[in-house]
């Protein structure tokens, strides 16, 4: 331990105690008792859906069919392949957003997946670039 009381970076507290990512034993004990009796309580679940418990049932189905991470999303966005066309979409989605079509929140996640289109962008010119100068040089 350091004169100020603090660990030292990457020293623990107790170098002796649970290793990182073990289970502790109330959930190893809980493991071990729901692997004796996953099988009855998942027959009794789908019994209990089928008898029309709802709660069952959506158990049930968020197991089979789990919802959705993201709603899907319409939203005009023009043809980009050029990074002068990236400002004008980028604009047309702050639009977007200004008119409330689109939330903030997903105004966000579009300009984010714009500028990975911008990067692409970027990245294709410059390895064109690069390849004319080699070519250039090596005719040289």
């Amino acid at each position: 331990m350091a004169s100020d009381g603090k660990f030292k970076p990457g020293k623990s507290g107790n170098p002796n105690g649970r290793p990182a990512g073990s289970r502790s034993k109330v959930l190893t004990a809980l493991d071990a008792l729901g692997e004796s009796e996953a099988e009855a309580i998942v027959k009794a679940t789908i019994e209990n859906a089928k008898a029309g418990d709802g709660v069952a049932a959506r158990t049930i189905l968020d197991r089979v069919w789990p919802p959705r991470k993201g709603a899907r999303l319409e939203f005009e966005l023009p043809d980009i392949s050029t990074a002068a066309t990236l400002p004008d979409a980028i604009a047309g989605v702050v639009r977007q957003v200004a008119e409330g079509l689109v939330s903030p929140e997903e105004g966000s996640i579009i300009v984010g997946l714009l500028e990975t289109q911008r990067k692409a962008i970027e990245t294709s010119e410059i390895s064109e670039r690069l390849t004319a100068l080699e070519k250039r040089l090596a005719s040289k």
